[in-house]
């Protein structure tokens, strides 16, 4: 069949919220707007957040409207479950060629009723809920995801017929495969955002090993209201941990680990969820073990000395290497910078591993845009002009040009916005001219 071909202003090509504040201003200013997105729904990384720092503010209360306003602004196309395939400028034209992944779910007929997910008999452990709890071989991935379209693990599924059955439209479809289709744009943002490093990498802290060694990530679907156990337990046994730890620079400024620079938001992050564990956790030991915090933003130094006066511990130190402890407890090994300096040892019930952001997308192969030597995307302006590439008409926003906050990453999905507007409309005068 003939590959369908779509035409847009602007393609953004990620969904979390850098892409969506991105599209959205962009589709304020009546421009058509395609976001592609590579997951099941739009939000990205925050949706799963449990709060933001350092206001404490809901993360799901900021998101969640954006989600919405975004599909249902006439002038945004959402694209989820898609895989960029290249993405080539030529003429004037930005040329974005897409796969599109089956769900074996008909997105037309798909109603969100959930009734697939409530009858089907397989249970899978959720990602969503960082692997504590269970979900469904078919399922839409959260209550507020967008589009509340239901998609199947196939991986998982056993074909025994069930969803099918009770579907009311008939949307459940076996045999779905990829479709390709092209987006033609005269511009395109890259919002790509991170991954955490991979903890399996670091063999000193238990290669993902140790039950209750977990990742900040984990701990954020722990604390979240909506999370696994509604409360903070430790995975393996669903103790409520009497000690808890936190281990800073655990996947940044570690040359072992490929890492050597700096992800900016691990101290805050860690802060932030030791003052929630000390509310929800009130008479838990919280330990954080640092090297330097870097408390950088507006109000990050107070939200760090607000945590000091909570009682939250802060250790100097570079922890060396982490062994299971005794029932289920987990032995910390370190180095102590302060007066009572030299190599210790200490345990804690559970231990959260604040992991540093690598970039989430890599354009080789892919689009010609040039990275740096981090792997982010390189911007040929980063002081004046820090959403521009090396590549014309296609710009950067977000965590995908280099780690930052959340303050930060909206405030450059907005500058994002400016920069292809004022490119569409420096187009669209040459053209008239031309004409």
């Amino acid at each position: 069949m003939p590959t369908q071909t779509i035409q847009f202003d602007t393609v953004v090509i990620g969904g979390g919220i850098a892409g969506l504040q991105t599209a959205l201003d962009l589709a304020d200013q009546d421009y058509r707007v395609a976001i592609v997105e590579k997951d099941a729904t739009i939000g990205g990384k925050m949706i799963r957040l449990s709060k933001v720092f350092p206001t404490l503010d809901c993360a799901s209360c900021i998101t969640t409207p954006k989600m919405a306003a975004a599909a249902h602004h006439p002038n945004i196309t959402l694209f989820t479950c898609c895989d960029l395939t290249s993405l080539d400028r030529s003429g004037g034209t930005v040329t974005a060629h897409v796969t599109q992944m089956p769900r074996y779910v008909d997105p037309i007929k798909c109603i969100g009723c959930r009734q697939c997910e409530y009858n089907c008999p397989v249970y899978v452990p959720d990602q969503e809920q960082g692997g504590f709890a269970a979900r469904k071989a078919i399922y839409v991935p959260f209550s507020n995801a967008i589009p509340q379209i239901a998609l199947m693990d196939v991986e998982h599924c056993t074909l025994c017929g069930k969803c099918a059955k009770v579907c009311p439209t008939g949307a459940v479809d076996y045999f779905q495969e990829p479709e390709d289709f092209i987006i033609e744009a005269k511009s395109a943002v890259l919002s790509t955002g991170f991954e955490l490093t991979p903890v399996e990498t670091k063999q000193q802290y238990g290669s993902g090993q140790i039950p209750n060694v977990i990742t900040a990530l984990q701990m954020e679907r722990l604390l979240a209201p909506h999370g696994p156990y509604n409360r903070v337990l430790r995975p393996s046994d669903g103790k409520e941990p009497d000690s808890i730890a936190f281990i800073q620079c655990a996947g940044s400024r570690d040359k072992s680990m490929g890492v050597p620079y700096c992800s900016r938001v691990c101290c805050m992050y860690a802060i932030k969820q030791a003052m929630l564990l000390s509310g929800a956790v009130p008479l838990a030991d919280i330990t954080i073990y640092y090297m330097d915090i870097r408390a950088f933003g507006k109000g990050y130094e107070q939200f760090f000395q607000n945590a000091q006066a909570m009682g939250i511990e802060f250790v100097k130190a570079k922890v060396a290497r982490i062994d299971p402890g005794n029932d289920g407890g987990v032995t910390l090994h370190y180095e102590a910078q302060g007066s009572d300096g030299g190599v210790q040892t200490r345990e804690h019930d559970m231990v959260v591993l604040s992991l540093g952001m690598v970039a989430g997308w890599d354009p080789e192969g892919v689009c010609s845009v040039s990275r740096g030597s981090d792997a982010f995307i390189r911007t040929v302006k980063p002081k004046i002009a820090p959403t521009l590439t090396d590549m014309e008409g296609v710009f950067v926003a977000g965590v995908a040009a280099g780690p930052k906050d959340i303050v930060d990453t909206i405030v450059e999905a907005g500058a994002a916005a400016m920069e292809t507007s004022k490119y569409l409309t420096a187009m669209a005068r040459t053209r008239r001219a031309a004409a």
